[in-house]
């Protein structure tokens, strides 16, 4: 066999080899998911703005009612409500001020949530204001906060030790 016709074989049988590999590639296909779970969150925001302060009276004085601010963000579209919780565990937003220099003197106060007719309390749960607030949530970010502003007065007689009463009251979100 002449060295053209060699040549020009083995060339034919190359092209031939690769268009057969060619013609039996195939591919093979799968699939899978990728998921995420965002589960709905809630968050409470205080400042000094939300202490409340009935100011400075002399002994036997009434007091003024008062307002101090406070924030909530829930997840986007996430339902809640806000109870609030004196010391006491009182249900119904009725607090004692206790003086704080060790004297045993007591000043009943009560929540509102407005200026002095609607009492805030503590019975609030998911689905359902009882005497708290609701609110919906519009997502995480600072500027999706919803602002409540709480108000209290004192009910109790002032006519006590000289002192500085205080009580802490809890926010509770329910969502």
């Amino acid at each position: 066999m002449n060295s053209k016709l060699r040549n020009a074989l083995v060339a034919a049988v190359l092209v031939a080899g690769a268009f057969t590999t060619n013609t039996f590639a195939a591919v093979a296909n799968g699939q899978f998911t990728v998921t995420l779970t965002v589960q709905k969150t809630c968050a409470v925001n205080t400042t000094a703005a939300s202490n409340i302060s009935l100011g400075s009276v002399n002994a036997g004085t009434a007091t003024t009612v008062q307002s101090g601010t406070f924030t909530v963000n829930c997840s986007n579209t996430t339902p809640f409500t806000v109870g609030l919780a004196p010391s006491n565990s009182s249900t119904t937003g009725a607090g004692i001020l206790s003086g704080t220099t060790g004297n045993t003197a007591t000043i009943a106060y009560q929540l509102y949530q407005d200026a002095g007719t609607t009492i805030w309390g503590n019975t609030a749960a998911v689905g359902s204001a009882g005497n708290g607030k609701s609110g919906t949530g519009a997502g995480m970010a600072s500027n999706k906060a919803v602002s409540f502003t709480a108000f209290a007065n004192a009910t109790g007689s002032t006519d006590v030790q000289p002192d500085t009463y205080k009580d802490t009251v809890t926010i509770n979100v329910n969502f």
